[in-house]
């Protein structure tokens, strides 16, 4: 009897714990509706998955996995500096790629990974899910059309909350630097890294030659060695500047957004839930949702279909010019004590709240400018 799913694309899944854990999710949707099947996980803790189906097979690493068959589609979910290692070697097996953001640590990786995608033929796409929405889509259109009269900014904006837990989820979990390898665990390079990332897509603003000069301003209340609440300034090539301001350290969770001020009007992308809202003087708000294309799904209809990908590895050639003048500028700046609330959290954990940093980043949006050109008292050498 003919086996009805050897036509179907098998997907395994690198990395199944933590956010690895969605990945595995989606695969299992796919192949529930009938458009892939996860056929294998690889995870050094694999064995304690117990939300990987019984009949997956099961490996310590990618090695241990590609020796036992290759499969259509690796999905990567590691720690950011194994990204260019472990995707290289699924590509040269002949797998396409989904790759979780960042893509790579450094600008070297991201052109020698490009360069292995080009070589071998196997597609990657980097896990940017914002980039998957159609409201990104309707934004550029409205810009296009007018609608806002002349873009005169662009921004990325995100007030998050990430208890003590969170930094100490790994050996690399908020460091720089990481045994001679870039690791780039801050707040603007990977927890809100879909708030830059979606921003310069909004701008049309995605290869490297793209990003002109990067102006970091970046500071740190827990005790990590990165940023975990930041602002910038990135000069882009043809186009107005694009300013950041991000914070893990707010009271409460707020919707990231990103934002496009212009001549006529404003529009705003809360992209996690892929809602646009559009202010334009003299008329009521016009408020917007739209569907999303899981990546996963889109990495599957490229390769049956050749359709351009959503999030292809050609196009994060900015966002990681914009990450490596981060990871290159000075250390945050460590923000004294009499200005962070520590909050207790169930379980003995903590977050600590950076007071005022909600009101620091809606006025870095409304005057376009980095935190210290505020002159914020948290944001002083005592």
């Amino acid at each position: 009897m003919t086996d009805p799913t050897a036509d179907v694309p098998a997907v395994a899944v690198v990395g199944v714990h933590g956010h690895g854990a969605s990945h595995v999710a989606r695969a299992l949707q796919a192949q529930a509706e009938g458009r892939a099947r996860l056929t294998a996980v690889a995870d050094p803790r694999a064995g304690e998955a117990d939300h990987v189906p019984t009949g997956v097979a099961r490996h310590p690493s990618l090695d241990d996995l590609l020796a036992a068959g290759v499969p259509d589609v690796v999905v990567l979910s590691t720690p950011i500096h194994t990204h260019a290692e472990l995707a290289t070697a699924a590509m040269e097996a002949g797998a396409a790629v989904l790759l979780e953001k960042p893509p790579t640590a450094t600008p070297a990786e991201l052109d020698a990974l490009l360069a292995t995608s080009r070589r071998t033929g196997r597609p990657c796409q980097v896990g940017f899910q914002s980039l998957g929405s159609q409201a990104l889509d309707h934004v550029r259109e409205r810009v296009a059309d007018g609608r806002l009269g002349e873009v005169t900014g662009w921004a990325a904006t995100g007030c998050w909350m990430r208890p003590r837990s969170y930094w100490q989820r790994s050996s690399w979990a908020g460091r720089r630097v990481l045994d001679g390898r870039v690791v780039a665990d801050g707040v603007l390079t990977n927890p809100l890294a879909h708030s830059l990332a979606t921003a310069l897509a909004v701008a049309g603003r995605q290869e490297t030659a793209d990003v002109l000069a990067v102006d970091p301003d970046l500071y740190r209340v827990n005790d990590v060695e990165a940023d975990d609440t930041s602002s910038l300034r990135v000069r882009l090539r043809e186009s107005p500047d694009l300013l950041a301001a991000v914070t893990l350290c707010a009271g409460e969770r707020g919707e990231p957004a990103v934002v496009v001020e212009g001549t006529a009007g404003r529009a705003t992308l809360y992209y996690a839930v892929d809602v646009v809202v559009e202010e334009v003087p003299g008329r009521p708000p016009l408020v917007t949702r739209h569907a999303r294309t899981e990546l996963l799904d889109d990495l599957l209809a490229h390769l049956r279909t050749g359709a351009p990908l959503r999030s292809p590895l050609a196009d994060t050639g900015a966002f990681t010019a914009v990450l490596d003048a981060v990871t290159r500028s000075a250390p945050p700046h460590r923000v004294e004590e009499r200005f962070v609330e520590r909050v207790p959290l169930p379980g003995g954990d903590e977050h600590r709240r950076l007071r005022g940093v909600e009101e620091a980043v809606a006025l870095a949006l409304s005057r376009r400018a980095l935190f210290r050109e505020l002159d914020l008292p948290w944001t002083r050498t005592p």
